[in-house]
């Protein structure tokens, strides 16, 4: 299972890294203290050459977040919420709350990350040049810096959903035909034949002898086009939600728990018996907070009689609720965004259902297979 870290925070957006961001930054590190720099600078002590290789690793992929917070602080900026930013094995990516609410504004937002990109490239050449006849490891340092940079800038202007050059074309054909779905569909459909482009040409170069360049061809071009292929999904996906709402999708039958039930009662008459995951509870007829499956797990089991269900459960203070009439994207959106499974459908003070995310999924399953 895939893992991510918060490392931080940048104006109010965290920032995270994958489990496979430590993979690529020790190849790339050991790529350039080994082989890159040793090639080009001979006569550095091998500590050196570590050192530089690090260094350069760690401004390569700071360059890399500033691309992403690039297209971050201009979401923002339009209005748009931005959950945070990931650094992975193949650069980094902005987590926005939902898709751009017009062409406009997806068109600013994708075309500013390769602007940034090439400025950053310009900003290591000048410091290149400067510093080209006083420190030969910083001038090599900056110098490679400037190629990543101006690589990372004219590779994402390649017209391919969903990287910014696709998102661009996606801006200008929903311009053109004021239709999201549609335009996305073209975009991906580019994205994937640019894909099966890196792909072909992978295979070549490991028929060529060239087995690294060609497996790491292959892996970027597969992976462009599933990202191609599920960017397109989850606008449909929005698309089939937006005419349903919470009540439409809500548990009317759910059932109720007093926050002073011990969890040992919670886990063998409710949890088994009724095989139900997730509980709302209740303290003088009012909602007082949910408990779920997840709380209880990480109890230890010489506990379960000695605790309460009030003690584990999330509080309502700081539930995400939903109301009946909210449509079932934003309902969605509020479950990614907290990254619960359930949440309680309030109107005024009185709860009228439970809304599970297996109830979204199982709708969206329905309406495939039945060809809605």
């Amino acid at each position: 299972m895939r893992t991510s870290w918060r490392i931080g925070s940048l104006f109010g957006i965290d920032i995270k890294i994958d489990s496979s961001w430590i993979i690529i930054f020790t190849f790339v590190s050991w790529t350039l203290a080994s082989f890159y720099f040793p090639t080009r600078f001979a006569g550095w002590p091998q500590w050196q050459y570590w050192a530089i290789g690090v260094v350069t690793s760690l401004l390569f992929f700071a360059s890399v977040l500033g691309h992403e917070l690039t297209h971050s602080l201009v979401a923002m900026r339009q209005g748009e919420g931005v959950r945070s930013i990931t650094l992975f094995i193949l650069g980094g990516v902005a987590e926005l709350k939902g898709e751009p609410e017009s062409p406009s504004k997806e068109f600013s937002m994708a075309f500013v990350g390769p602007l940034s990109s090439i400025i950053i490239a310009l900003f290591f050449w000048i410091i290149s040049l400067l510093v080209r006849d006083f420190s030969q490891p910083l001038w090599a340092l900056t110098r490679y810096l400037a190629l990543m940079n101006l690589i990372i800038g004219i590779f994402n202007l390649i017209p391919g959903f969903p990287m910014d050059g696709g998102r661009v074309l996606r801006a200008i054909i929903w311009k053109t035909t004021g239709n999201l779905k549609r335009s996305t569909r073209i975009a991906s459909a580019t994205g994937q034949a640019v894909a099966f482009l890196f792909i072909v040409f992978g295979i070549f170069l490991i028929f060529s002898r060239e087995l690294f360049s060609g497996l790491w061809m292959v892996f970027i071009g597969w992976f462009i086009h599933s990202a191609a292929a599920r960017g397109y999904k989850q606008v449909v996906m929005k698309d089939m939600l937006k005419d349903i709402s919470a009540k439409d999708l809500m548990n009317r039958e759910f059932e109720t728990i007093s926050r002073d039930l011990p969890l040992q009662e919670l886990i063998e008459e409710h949890i088994l018996k009724k095989r139900q995951r997730a509980f709302l509870v209740f303290d003088q007829g009012q909602l007082d907070g949910i408990i779920c499956l997840d709380d209880v797990k990480v109890v230890p089991k010489e506990k379960w009689t000695t605790t309460r269900v009030g003690e584990i459960m999330t509080p309502r203070e700081k539930l995400e609720i939903v109301f009946p009439e909210d449509d079932g994207e934003s309902v969605l959106a509020k479950l990614a965004g907290k990254n619960v499974n359930q949440v309680p459908v309030v109107k005024g003070e009185k709860v009228t259902g439970i809304l599970c995310r297996s109830d979204v999924l199982q709708f969206l399953q329905l309406r495939t297979e039945l060809g809605v």
